[in-house]
């Protein structure tokens, strides 16, 4: 072989490893391109409060749009029945026997007891694999400067309320953005000229235009339609005398509590309720048609659900709307109503139109589906489940061998899902021994007939989970029981 044949040789083998280098370089290009993320979550809707699940007051033409277009979640659980632990969930990806906000704990004068530093949030894994994170709406993780606060905890961009407690309120004195607080000119004294949730709903649409040019993600973390009934008049007035008998609610119109967490009065509280959650749906479609206009629907998941419940406070009446639809219970009970939410997930290209799934999932699932969708590495302290299969129909479901929550009110609650049983037990700060109740979801969602006594090796194998599945808490504090208690 000569010297010209050796080189050309050499030649063409370097072609084709230059060749398949680029091919290489264009697939892992390619990998990368990660979509945005828009997490909207609605504050005390329940799930009743849609109309694709049965709300017929009222309509939410475009939640019910979103659910057309993608996937509806049958069997889906908010983190907690309040807002708090809930949230914790969410951002932690763990339930609330780990998570470190197990209840609504406050400080004063604003906010509630903060997020460990330590803590590892969805935004943090999200900031780490080039997204830019932004939340608007109402935070309750962490007083402002604390090292639970938003900015501390993996969120680029902030702006709503810092304190749940003062997102009770709609013309509140001041909001945040990172860590200037924004005082409202139009809203001091007894004026109500700035509505909050428009205010944080504009900035979340400039957040979106900001950042169309790289992945984002974007906690839509609304105030609607919890606490006071409250909203521009022309917003009630389209359903004023519609919602018959109507109700009346005599609030905090004055005083300490004035637009400090305190109610305001509504004479026309079934008009009003119907009104935010109108409001609500039209925010959704608004970000939805800005999705559009800035070219990158098609490359963006949204994903809508509710932190929990129904709530009763402020003149809302969930009796007469059937806000908990089926199930019994409300915010605050961990029965089906307080925390069985709806959920639906809409992704371009990826998740089949008109889909459902009956899959059992739960907030601390969206910390690993995410890190799943990046190429990310679940944290092992997660006690999440990637939902990512049945979104895409694509591989093996895997399935919890059990869900939990625990209630640091009224008496302290706790409750299991394992499969269709779930076991539920109440008051068990007073005494651990409790006994444990005994649902058959499957035949019985709505929780009517209790048949621990039926099956008391189910109540002790979900008795035992009650026990195993949480890390004590110095904050958070549960007596174990020393013995089962069926009769």
């Amino acid at each position: 072989m000569n010297k010209f044949t050796i080189i050309s040789i050499i030649a063409l083998l370097f072609f084709v490893s230059s060749c398949k280098n680029t091919l290489k370089q264009e697939v892992t290009k390619e990998e990368k391109i990660l979509p945005n993320i828009v997490y909207i979550l609605a504050d005390d809707l329940g799930y009743g409060d849609v109309s694709y699940l049965g709300q017929n007051k009222f309509e939410t033409p475009n939640i019910d749009k979103l659910a057309a277009q993608g996937m509806v979640f049958a069997q889906h659980y908010s983190g907690s029945t309040v807002c708090a632990p809930s949230r914790s969930a969410l951002m932690t990806g763990q339930h609330t026997g780990h998570t470190p906000i197990r209840g609504n704990k406050e400080v004063r004068p604003e906010g509630q007891y903060p997020m460990p530093s330590e803590s590892f949030t969805v935004a943090e894994l999200l900031k780490d694999n080039g997204y830019t994170t932004g939340v608007f709406g109402k935070w309750g993780l962490g007083f402002p400067g604390s090292e639970g606060d938003a900015n501390n905890q993996g969120f680029d961009e902030f702006y709503g309320y810092n304190c749940q407690r003062l997102a009770h309120n709609y013309y509140p004195y001041h909001l945040w953005h990172n860590q200037e607080k924004i005082v409202l000119e139009g809203n001091q004294g007894t004026e109500e000229n700035q509505y909050a949730p428009t205010l944080m709903h504009n900035e979340a649409l400039k957040f979106m235009e900001m950042n169309k040019e790289k992945p984002f993600f974007l906690f839509y973390a609304s105030a609607l339609p919890h606490a006071e009934l409250l909203l521009p008049q022309e917003n009630i007035d389209e359903f004023k005398g519609k919602l018959l008998p109507e109700k009346s609610y005599k609030g905090v119109d004055s005083g300490e509590k004035y637009k400090a967490g305190g109610y305001g009065s509504q004479e026309n509280s079934h008009a009003a309720f119907a009104a935010m959650i109108t409001l609500l749906d039209t925010q959704l479609g608004e970000l939805n048609k800005k999705l559009e206009e800035l070219g990158i629907a098609d490359n963006t998941m949204v994903i809508f659900t509710s932190d929990n419940g129904p709530h009763q406070e402020g003149g809302a009446d969930p009796t007469y709307f059937n806000s908990n639809g089926p199930f019994r219970g409300v915010k605050r009970d961990l029965y089906e109503g307080g925390i069985h939410v709806p959920m639906v997930v809409k992704w371009p290209g990826k998740i089949k139109e008109g889909s459902s799934t009956n899959h059992i999932s739960a907030f601390w699932d969206f910390m690993p589906t995410v890190a799943e969708i990046v190429g990310a590495k679940n944290p092992e302290n997660s006690d999440g489940i990637s939902f990512l299969p049945s979104l895409l129909a694509e591989g093996i479901q895997k399935k919890h061998e059990y869900l939990y929550w625990e209630f640091h009110e009224k008496g302290g609650r706790i409750a299991v899902r394992k499969d269709n049983w779930k076991a539920v037990r109440y008051n068990v700060l007073k005494n651990p021994n409790r006994k444990v109740e005994l649902y058959d979801l499957s035949k019985d969602p709505s929780e009517e007939h209790n048949i621990a006594k039926e099956f008391p090796t189910v109540v002790k194998e979900l008795a035992q989970i009650m026990i195993d599945a949480r890390t004590p808490s110095e904050v958070y504090k549960f007596a174990s029981p020393t013995f089962l208690n069926v009769d």
